[in-house]
């Protein structure tokens, strides 16, 4: 079973809601509160947002322009669009357009998915080549793609519920770790295994162009074997859900931080939200930061199979999340 999907069922059953699960996939369900209130959940989405709030927080250029307006430091950058999007637009914005838009802006930048989660083809890109490589692959399937400033710092995520702080952690990307002996796609598939032993099933995707794109710029490939205790990176993104892993900030995040994330949620008009910030250190007060999204419905299942710790903590957001359904 999907492991969302036994947290659901696990928190459920303290406050004596049932959870009816589609047996075939296990990630959609209702649930019956036990004061006869109903409501259902798709994965990692339960009805704790509002539609609009919720819809608006999916699309990062909409979301990006009210952040703006309302005073949050969001990426500088720009959307731009497939062409029977364009088609319909009286001021297309076409690939081509993307470039030299990236042009002005300056390599390094970061290309990606307008509307896509879970860091699919978030791309650091670092000349035309690559741009164009990322942006077709983008638009073969996207409507639009988003091109925007890279901004260097630490990756965090702030989990927030209402006027909580649920969980705060730095995601670090995909990497190995050398032996001496071993070479990387060796040390990627014994990472793979450890994911899967702590339920967090097959998410490196070995043919992912990005993967061989970063290692091409540090002069490796799958073939090389990497000295002992050397750490090589094998993504730009540090999304766990593409093989990233956490370190947790909860207990330590600064007031600042805090106070920032739980406004920025409010905002946007959410309730449940994952606020996604570089910065150089949430345990310090704030000097500067970049809001890089606000995530309506935050996947949470790879950050609980980390640890006892963590997953104690999911559950605790999510019997919150049950808690409110039932009495609102």
């Amino acid at each position: 079973m999907a492991l969302l999907t036994s947290i659901l069922q696990k928190v459920a059953s303290q406050i004596e809601a049932v959870i009816l699960v589609e047996p075939e996939y296990e990630l959609v369900g209702h649930i019956t509160f036990k004061n006869g209130k109903k409501s259902c959940f798709s994965s990692n989405k339960l009805n704790i947002n509002g539609f609009g709030s919720a819809h608006l927080a999916k699309d990062k250029a909409y979301s990006n322009f009210f952040l703006r307006q309302f005073g949050y430091r969001v990426p500088e950058g720009q959307t731009f669009f497939n062409a029977q999007i364009c088609n319909k637009l009286s001021n297309p914005r076409n690939i081509d357009d993307g470039f030299n838009y990236a042009n002005k802006l300056g390599f390094p930048l970061i290309v990606k998915p307008l509307n896509l989660s879970q860091g699919i083809l978030v791309t650091k890109v670092d000349n035309q080549a690559e741009y164009y490589e990322v942006a077709e692959k983008i638009l073969a399937n996207n409507s639009g793609l988003i091109v925007e400033r890279f901004y260097s710092g630490n990756d965090y995520r702030i989990v927030v519920l209402d006027n909580e702080i649920m969980a705060a952690y730095q995601r670090i990307p995909l990497s190995i770790t050398g032996n001496g002996k071993s070479n990387i796609l060796q040390l990627m598939r014994h990472k793979q295994e450890k994911f899967i032993q702590h339920g967090r099933k097959k998410i490196i995707d070995f043919n992912d162009f990005r993967i061989h794109q970063k290692l091409q710029k540090q002069n490796l490939s799958l073939e090389s074997i990497i000295p002992k205790n050397t750490i090589v990176y094998l993504l730009d993104n540090a999304n766990l859900s593409s093989g990233g892993e956490s370190v947790d900030y909860t207990e330590t995040i600064h007031a600042e931080f805090q106070k920032l994330s739980i406004n920025i949620t409010k905002d946007m008009g959410l309730r449940l939200a994952g606020v996604d910030i570089i910065t150089s250190d949430i345990t310090q007060p704030i000097v500067d930061y970049t809001l890089l999204e606000v995530n309506g419905s935050p996947g949470l299942s790879h950050y609980a199979a980390s640890g006892a710790t963590q997953a104690k903590k999911v559950e605790d957001v999510y019997l919150k999340v049950l808690k409110a359904l039932e009495n609102d």
